[in-house]
């Protein structure tokens, strides 16, 4: 039986032509205008229409919403097809177990990863090479783009086994930046004590992962008395809601830098050099924010829902109109380059809490309690039912060194969130149980106990 390798079955100078990297990508999006941008955006589309259409996941969302091939004529014209989300995608792989039937595999060559199961059972990823390498290109180029050099050692610690995020930070380091790649993953898989020996002992200049584990690795580094060994200059995580002053003075001044991505999409979007808003690679990844409830458009400045369609992925596991339900608003102004600009992770619509009225996000709690010597910076909220009044309440348990009043952190948080919430105190370290901290991607940063 003959069919191609991995290596055969994509046209990687092809690939460089049509998603530069480096010197050529800058040069190429510099001045590059909304109109080009969306001729580039329109063609790709075009492609992947073709090929979704091919896909019994899409025949189905799409023919139940009447729509025919003909309908969908370019990009203009993408708001008539259906979103879908993460409950689409595993209602499919119920009916049609164990992978569903959103992906066209054939008898080219397939990567199978899972996603983390943050929000509940793991999803599964497959990439043709074409998908995975455009994906891992979109990280490099980043990556270089920020600053990585050749000469960087880069410490990752993200997660590895099923989970995509490890395997394919380390394929993105490792084809498309030429640095040495330390694959320490999460504390389960690496010892924090061992992971901040390696800092020192590799001498290791940048490091990439979750924000919320980099900033702990600070405290294990400070208490192992090896920030005289450790020469790190860079961080490239996912700072979210938080102040990067934060996780840069807990690590003595290295520069961090933000970016976004989920498992189906890859990377989205990513800070460059001037750090002024999120840069979307939009010669790859087209990115609408919809209202959370309407699911229309929003304004300029407004927030709401990513959906995301992959221009990239014409190949096996196409992303038509993916809803990441993470929220984000679009920036003003034109940064260094011509691709539109957004603000970065603010929180999941479908972790929403509507508490007496008001919308809250438990991510935007971090934001509130950081910079503070009395706290760790680690919390984790506790939503509740009275039985018998049937109110709602939430209790934010956080992290503190000792000397913090849980009245006041209760008035900084209704000031910020809007609404009244119970603070309780616990000494540093004992909410790592209840958000998993150590062992998953993203910590886990609400827990419903109302059983609805």
């Amino acid at each position: 039986m003959s069919f191609p390798t991995y290596f055969e079955a994509l046209d990687i100078k092809q690939m460089l032509a049509d998603y530069p990297v480096g010197d050529a990508f800058t040069a190429r999006y510099r001045s590059i205008s909304r109109d080009e941008i969306f001729a580039i955006q329109d063609a790709q589309f075009r492609r992947l229409m073709q090929r979704g259409w091919q896909i019994p996941f899409y025949q189905r969302l799409w023919g139940a919403q009447g729509i025919e091939p003909g309908d969908i004529r370019g990009l203009a014209d993408i708001t008539k097809l259906p979103v879908y989300d993460k409950s689409d995608l595993m209602a499919s792989v119920n009916e049609y177990p164990p992978y569903g039937d959103f992906d066209g595999r054939g008898t080219d060559p397939v990567v199978f990863h899972t996603t983390s199961g943050t929000t509940g059972r793991p999803q599964p990823l497959m990439f043709g090479p074409k998908g995975r390498e455009v994906t891992n290109l979109l990280v490099g180029r980043m990556y270089r783009w920020m600053g990585l050099k050749p000469e960087d050692v880069v410490h990752s610690v993200y997660g590895h086994g099923m989970i995509n995020g490890g395997h394919y930070i380390r394929e993105s380091v490792i084809h498309f930046t030429n640095s040495l790649f330390l694959s320490a993953g999460t504390g389960i898989e690496t010892r924090s004590v061992n992971q901040v020996n390696l800092l020192a002992d590799f001498g290791v200049t940048v490091m990439v992962g979750f924000v919320d584990y980099i900033r702990k690795l600070a405290e294990v580094a400070e208490a192992e008395k090896l920030f005289d060994r450790i020469k790190l200059r860079m961080i490239i995580g996912h700072l979210g809601t938080e102040d990067r002053a934060a996780t840069e003075a807990a690590w003595h001044g290295a520069r961090a830098y933000d970016w976004y991505g989920v498992g189906d999409t890859g990377s989205i979007a990513g800070e460059g050099p001037d750090r002024d808003g999120l840069y979307v690679w939009e010669d790859a990844q087209y990115l609408e924010l919809l209202d959370i409830e309407s699911g229309t458009p929003v304004a300029r400045g407004e927030t709401g829902d990513m959906v995301v369609t992959c221009l990239f992925k014409d190949d096996i596991a196409p992303c038509i109109r993916f809803n990441t339900h993470d929220i984000t608003h679009e920036l003003d102004g034109r940064g260094e380059l011509g691709f539109k600009r957004i603000a970065g992770f603010k929180g999941r619509s479908d972790n929403m809490v509507k508490l007496r009225g008001i919308n809250l996000f438990p991510h935007a709690i971090a934001a509130l309690i950081e910079n503070r010597p009395d706290l760790t910076g680690e919390y984790v909220c506790h939503l509740r039912r009275d039985a018998a009044t049937q109110r709602d309440d939430m209790v934010v348990t956080i992290e503190s060194r000792g000397g913090s009043n849980a009245g006041e952190l209760a008035e900084v948080l209704r000031r910020g969130l809007g609404v009244e919430v119970a603070v309780q105190l616990c000494a540093p370290g004992e909410t790592a149980a209840a958000t998993q901290i150590d062992t998953r991607q993203k910590p886990i940063r609400l827990i419903d106990e109302r059983g609805v």
